[in-house]
């Protein structure tokens, strides 16, 4: 920001030193720069030339009897030259180190003399301030803090630049508003505000404040101004250790407690990133921070641990998962994971190998190297959320790489090539049980794995069908029956025993399914739909979304043809909703969601093929009544107009009626489609622990619940989330559950298959996705399956764009 004065306007600096020099009788000013930046120095020599000719630096200024001149010193550039007498010693010529206090600088200061020593951005004000008065700049800023702030934006946000804003404004403001909020539609995860040595602030305090006292609470500084972004793709650990790694190269040694204290620091983070953390590092990490904080000699030195202490407080839980567990959710510190891709998939499905085999035409070796962690990959193949791909880092160069539907090419050609697909061998019965209530994807894959390693599996399920919410909640032309049912298949042939309509607590009670089983895993999901609660909910023609999807799917008793529907929501159940009123005849089908488009939790595809079908979605307005016709069927929808406000505790703008903007909407049917909860009608009222929200509470580490032996997983545990998180609980909850009967907590995942090495590429040619088969928009009339998959051909080619970056 000073860089950007000096070559921007050095005047303004040169008439604020001017001005200093006569308020407090100094004759002489200095000017620190750094070599590095050649163009701020140069323009400042053109300037102060200028202005000694025309007379307003040197002797007998303008003929007022004051003499005042400026001279510039080209400093190396260190950080620590930011403290104050450390800059007076290289004006100097001595070392760039800072000096015992007191005395102070204005007491004793460059050459003996008292000085006074101000940044650029501070000297760059007074002009308009004497200009304009000083209670025109009073007026911007805080009660306690007034006037103006530069800040320098930079790191992953749409706009990077120089900002100058009111002191005060909202963090949020200045990142979502000025800056334009994340590239590539990535979330926010922090922001390190101050400089290296400043600290972060998280999505909890977009609403903050950017004055002086309300970042020191949240425990950074104002500093330089420095405002970088960061994405949910940067690693709190490894960003602190990088601020660490900076701070102290750049310690000058003076004092003990920075010399040392710091490295040890970093000998710490470091440890951490690369997978070497102990437990007592985290607690070790804040005890020297704190020491060096109260015992550095400099401002320098008593910051640095600021980038730590911050992420430790906002952030500890990517400290533990990095030191417990050896894993790195933003998928950065390169040691502790195979691949991005890999490290992303919450099944930890090996990716660059089975991208290796399919592109060497070992297409069934990639299905069952993906089997090894996920039972379900035709299924996951089809409606998987894609986090791997978002990790992608093909994606940098192109497009990335399409992960999943690769996935789902090789479960289609190993159920056309079935007879060449042999089981491998399972292990013999150890004469335990375990009971699975609900054959969702959890619970199939906990009961996969367990029958796998020996165990007696009785999966108990309500409906006439398995599959929980992938058989009602998703639509045919995106996951179709007999693919479901074919996976299922493959799990029923491993010896796991499938009690269809049999709901525990009714045909069967939960206590005899508990006394006669070794240990019990519940996944029942979340399938009950969550209600609007506005007046004439209940009106004829209302139906909720999930109710709405299993009469589609299962019963085949929707009839919409030539009506108009409402649907109320922006997730995948809404979405899922109004494609297949689509399908079913409606003339019309409506989305109204109260906030904007882009912030729709849905699949971004599906959205986009929803638009590409006729789907209108109607954003910023929220339904407040349902109005009924005179034979007390739902005929109009009341909405009110939304307007985004403040950012909320998840990083969310709030929303905010707009009053005295009701407008009505005419339609035929309505589906609220917001949300779904878990109800568990056969577990007595505080027997098992559950949170506010209906699902279970569980052990992070081990999933089971507050009784002994009952374990849970799933969206029950978690609440509604993704099919993949689904089927990786579930095998986890098999290892826990295996060791919790005595086993070894080890699973068996079949043959080890040798991977291929390629060839590995030096240059990489740029290349976007090869094309899929898609069934034509004329052709969508049915539920027949929209998205085909690859062809061989355009598979191969496909996985052949993989980088291979777990080889890089």
């Amino acid at each position: 920001m000073d860089r950007s004065i000096l070559e921007g306007d050095p005047h303004t600096v040169i008439e604020g030193m001017l001005i200093g020099g006569r308020a407090i009788g100094a004759n002489m000013g200095y000017v620190y720069v750094r070599a590095e930046y050649p163009i701020a120095v140069e323009r400042l020599k053109a300037a102060i030339e200028q202005a000694r000719e025309y007379g307003l630096l040197g002797k007998d200024i303008l003929g007022s009897g004051f003499d005042f001149d400026l001279e510039i010193r080209i400093g190396a550039g260190a950080f620590v030259c930011g403290e104050e007498t450390a800059l007076l010693n290289s004006i100097e010529g001595k070392r760039g180190e800072p000096r015992p206090k007191p005395s102070f600088p204005f007491e004793n200061g460059l050459f003996g003399a008292p000085t006074i020593i101000n940044n650029v951005e501070t000297l760059a004000s007074i002009p308009p301030i004497l200009l304009n008065g000083g209670d025109w700049y009073a007026g911007f800023g805080t009660e306690q803090a007034k006037g103006t702030k530069v800040f320098a934006l930079a790191g992953d946000i749409v706009n990077t630049g120089i900002v100058e804003v009111p002191i005060g404004m909202p963090i949020g403001e200045i990142i979502f508003r000025i800056g334009g909020g994340m590239q590539n539609d990535k979330k926010f995860k922090a922001a390190q505000i101050g400089g290296p040595s400043g600290g972060c602030i998280t999505e909890d305090n977009l609403n903050a404040p950017t004055d002086y006292e309300s970042l020191t609470l949240l425990g950074a500084i104002m500093g330089s101004g420095g405002l970088i972004s960061m994405n949910e793709e940067t690693c709190m650990v490894d960003t602190a250790r990088y601020f660490m790694e900076f701070i102290q190269e750049e310690s000058c040694g003076k004092c003990l407690a920075c010399r040392v204290g710091t490295k040890r620091m970093l000998e710490i983070l470091e440890n951490i990133t690369q997978g070497r953390g102990e437990e007592g590092d985290i607690e070790l990490l804040e005890e020297l921070g704190n020491t060096i904080k109260d015992t550095a000699m400099c401002g320098l030195g008593q910051t640095a641990p600021n980038p730590v202490l911050s992420t430790i407080r906002y952030f500890r839980k990517e400290y533990e998962e990095h030191i417990r567990n050896k894993y790195c959710r933003a998928s950065v510190c390169a040691d502790l994971f195979i691949s991005p891709c890999e490290n992303t998939c919450p099944a930890n499905v090996n990716i660059p190998g089975y991208l290796s085999l399919i592109a060497t035409g070992r297409f069934m070796d990639a299905y069952n190297l993906i089997r090894q962690e996920n039972p379900l990959p035709a299924i996951c193949g089809r409606i998987c959320t894609r986090p791997c791909e978002g990790r992608c880092r093909r994606g940098s160069v192109d497009e990335p790489v399409a992960i999943c539907d690769l996935k789902r090419f090789v479960a289609d050609y190993a159920f056309k090539n079935e007879p060449a697909y042999v089981h491998d061998v399972v292990f013999p019965r150890n004469g335990k049980s375990v009971a699975i209530v609900g054959a969702g994807a959890s619970g199939l894959t906990c009961g996969y794995y367990l029958s796998r390693i020996g165990y007696e599996v009785d999966i108990y399920e309500a409906e006439a069908v398995a599959g929980g919410v992938l058989a009602f909640g998703i639509p045919e032309y995106r996951l179709p029956s007999d693919v479901l049912q074919h996976e299922v298949n493959t799990i029923l042939k491993e010896g796991v025993h499938l009690h269809l309509n049999t709901t525990v607590g009714k045909d069967i009670e939960f206590r005899d399914v508990r006394n006669g089983h070794d240990a019990v895993y519940i996944a029942t999901g979340t399938q009950f739909p969550q209600r609007v609660n506005i007046p004439g909910e209940n009106l004829k023609g209302i139906i909720h979304g999930v109710t709405f999807l299993k009469n589609v799917k299962l019963y085949k008793s929707i009839n919409l043809e030539g009506q108009t529907v409402a649907v109320i929501g922006g997730g995948n159940t809404a979405i899922d909703s109004a494609r297949s009123a689509l399908r079913l005849g409606a003339a019309k089908v409506i989305v109204l969601y109260r906030r904007t488009a882009e912030a729709m939790p849905a699949y971004r595809q599906e959205v986009e093929e929803a638009l590409h079908e006729g789907v209108e979605i109607m954003e910023l307005v929220k339904p407040v009544r349902f109005i009924s016709d005179k034979h007390g069927s739902v005929a109009k929808v009341e909405c009110i107009r939304c307007e985004t406000g403040q950012f909320d505790n998840r990083g969310r703008r709030e929303i905010k009626d707009i009053p005295n903007s009701n407008f009505f909407v005419d339609i035929d049917v309505v589906i609220p489609a917001v949300s779904q909860y878990a109800d568990l009608p056969f577990i007595p009222r505080g027997e098992i622990g559950v949170t506010k929200w209906g699902t279970f509470i569980i052990d992070e580490d081990t999933y089971m619940t507050t009784e002994e032996g009952v374990f849970a997983g799933g969206d029950v545990a978690r609440g509604p989330d993704e099919v993949i998180r689904a089927i990786s609980d579930g095998k986890n909850a098999a290892i826990s559950i295996d060791l919790y009967l005595g086993g070894e907590g080890k699973l068996n995942k079949g043959q080890e298959i040798d991977i291929p090495l390629l060839e590995d590429d030096d240059e990489i040619i740029s290349h976007e996705r090869f094309e899929k088969e898609i069934l034509p928009l004329e052709d969508r009339h049915s539920f027949e399956e929209v998205i085909r998959g690859y062809h061989k051909l355009n598979a191969i080619a496909e996985a052949m764009r993989c980088l291979h970056c777990n080889r890089r």
